[in-house]
C-alpha cells in the first residue's frame, strides 16, 4: 500500500494559486526527490502533503485522510523537517532532538530510556552528539542543520518529509545525509526531499519535477525522459552525464 497519496486541486496563498492539479503517490522503501526552479511550488507542495498548508483536495496517509488521523498517531508516522526553522534557539541541541520523541510519550511525561536511546542514536548518526549540551542558537548553520536532521531521525517515522535538508551542509556531510537516507530506505522507510542540488537529486530512486506550480514529469533518474524534462525546465545550459556509474547534472 502506498504511504501517501496527494490529490490537490490547488493551494491558494495571498490570492495566488501556487500549486495546482497535483496527483502524486509517495511510497515507502523509496527516496523521492522533488526538484524544480525557484518559485515552482516545491516547498508549498511538501507542506500541503505534510498537512501544514491548507489546500483544496485531499492527502491520504496509509489509505486514511490525513485530517482523520489523531495528531499523535500522525506525528508518529510522518516526520517533518522544514527550512529556516526557528523558535528553539535557547534549547540545547539534545533537547531539540528530544522534541522528535514527543509523539511517543504520554502527555507531560519525562523522556523514557527508549527516548534517550533514540536521541543518542540519531545524534550520533548525524555526528552532532559532541555538542549535545550547546544551545541551538550557538551552532553554525551546518551544525544546526545536522541537529534538526537528528530530530527527524529520532521520530523513527515510516515516512520522512524534508524541505531542503542539505542547506548549509558541506559536501562530506551531504554524502553522509545520502547514506542515512539509503539506510532508512533499505529498512523500508520512505523519504521525500525537496532539493536544489540536482546532482544529488539524480541519486534518488524517483524524481518529481515541478514548474509553475504543477508536476511536469515523474520518473527514474536514469531515464532519458527525465533528463529531457530537466533540460526543458532548466534550459539548455544543463548538462546531464554519467560519471563513475552515477548521473550528474552540471551547468554549462
Amino acid at each position: 500500500m502506498s504511504s501517501l497519496h496527494a490529490r490537490i486541486d490547488r493551494v491558494r496563498i495571498d490570492g495566488r494559486d501556487l500549486v495546482h492539479g497535483i496527483d502524486l503517490t509517495l511510497t515507502r522503501g523509496r527516496w523521492t526527490a522533488i526538484v524544480g526552479p525557484n518559485g515552482a511550488g516545491k516547498s508549498t507542495l511538501l507542506r500541503a502533503i505534510a498537512g501544514l498548508q491548507r489546500c483544496e483536495g485531499q492527502v491520504m496517509l496509509d489509505g486514511r485522510a490525513l485530517q482523520d488521523w489523531p495528531a499523535r498517531e500522525r506525528a508518529q508516522r510522518l516526520a517533518w523537517m522544514g527550512q529556516h526553522e526557528s523558535g528553539a534557539d535557547d534549547l540545547t541541541a539534545e533537547d531539540v532532538v528530544q522534541l522528535g520523541r514527543l509523539p511517543h510519550r504520554p502527555w507531560l511525561a519525562p523522556p523514557a530510556q527508549a527516548d534517550h536511546a533514540a536521541v543518542q542514536a540519531a545524534m550520533q548518526a548525524t555526528q552532532s552528539w559532541a555538542w549535545r549540551e550547546r544551545r541551538l542558537g550557538s551552532l553554525s548553520g551546518g551544525e544546526r542543520q545536522r541537529v534538526l536532521l537528528a530530530r527527524v531521525l529520532a521520530v523513527q517515522a515510516p515516512m520522512m518529509l524534508m524541505d531542503e535538508p542539505l542547506a548549509h551542509l558541506d559536501p562530506p556531510h551531504q554524502a553522509d545525509w545520502m547514506a542515512l537516507v539509503r539506510e532508512r530506505v533499505a529498512a523500508g522507510h520512505g523519504v521525500v526531499s525537496v532539493l536544489h542540488e540536482l546532482h544529488l537529486a539524480l541519486q534518488a530512486d524517483h524524481v518529481v519535477l515541478m514548474a509553475d506550480g504543477r508536476i511536469v514529469h515523474t520518473g527514474a533518474p536514469a531515464d532519458s525522459a527525465t533528463h529531457a524534462a530537466l533540460r526543458a525546465v532548466f534550459g539548455p545550459r544543463l548538462h546531464i552525464a554519467q560519471l563513475d556509474g552515477r548521473w550528474v547534472a552540471l551547468p554549462l
